[in-house]
């Protein structure tokens, strides 16, 4: 399970909820879950949403390089 999918279930959110919030379709949101990163700006949106940093829905660590 991805980041964007446990954050979007802890939540208690389904893929059309979430797009809804975020002004995208349930399918670019199942997208996001599966293989692509969204763009910068819904990024910046899911982590303000989710209380989380960017790095973090991108899966890295406070100490990564690059």
């Amino acid at each position: 399970m991805g980041i964007i999918e446990e954050l979007r279930r802890k939540n208690n959110m389904s893929q059309k909820e979430l797009g809804e919030i975020v002004g995208v379709s349930q399918n670019t949101i199942s997208a996001w879950e599966k293989k692509s990163p969204p763009p910068t700006s819904k990024l910046i949106l899911l982590a303000q949403l989710f209380g989380v940093s960017t790095d973090y829905l991108l899966g890295r660590n406070p100490g990564d390089a690059g």
